[in-house]
């Protein structure tokens, strides 16, 4: 399996990379003000939003992150991501979110357990992290559900504004019992 390939979920969802035709499920996700203010640049035209895309396009070329439209009949619900793939220690950084019609779905769930068994089998990874804001249960709930320990609190990690956040980190090893089933 190739990095370009499509990845199927047994729960009927599809991941395949970002494609330009996506902007407005892109547009409409980030327009959520949740989604802006945690955007690194913001996303508020097409244009920005297929520069985001671009952005996961160049990622993916380059071998450094992979970013996944998670799909259903066509229509882009959310991503799934690995980020910050480093082959020297073998780790990657995962992340996630949904379109506010896809939330509490199972949709990002789901997602991340199929981008983790590509990410372990395909990428060679052995350790994926993520983490979420303390007070985002359905992150957690996500991250649990998809088969990731918690392992601890970064006190003050995020800063939204003049805002800052603990964030709870969760791990997940090529050799967690999750993955032998």
């Amino acid at each position: 399996m190739s990095p370009a390939d499509a990845l199927p979920t047994p729960e009927g969802l599809l991941l395949r990379p970002w494609r330009s035709g996506d902007a407005p499920a892109v547009l409409r996700a980030f327009a959520a003000e949740e989604m802006a203010r945690q955007a690194a640049r913001p996303v508020t035209t097409t244009a920005e939003a297929l520069d985001w895309i671009a952005g996961r396009a160049a990622e993916r070329a380059a071998g450094t992150g992979f970013a996944w439209a998670v799909v259903r009949d066509g229509e882009a619900l959310g991503s799934v991501a690995v980020t910050a793939v480093s082959h020297v220690h073998d780790t990657g950084w995962v992340s996630y979110w949904t379109a506010g019609s896809a939330r509490g779905t199972g949709v990002a769930a789901a997602g991340v357990r199929e981008l983790a068994r590509w990410a372990f089998a395909e990428l060679g990874l052995h350790r994926l992290e993520l983490g979420h804001r303390t007070n985002n249960s359905a992150s957690c709930s996500v991250a649990l559900r998809a088969g990731f320990a918690p392992e601890g609190v970064e006190r003050a990690k995020l800063r939204y504004g003049s805002e800052r956040y603990d964030v709870e980190r969760h791990a997940r090893l090529a050799t967690d019992p999750v993955n032998l089933g």
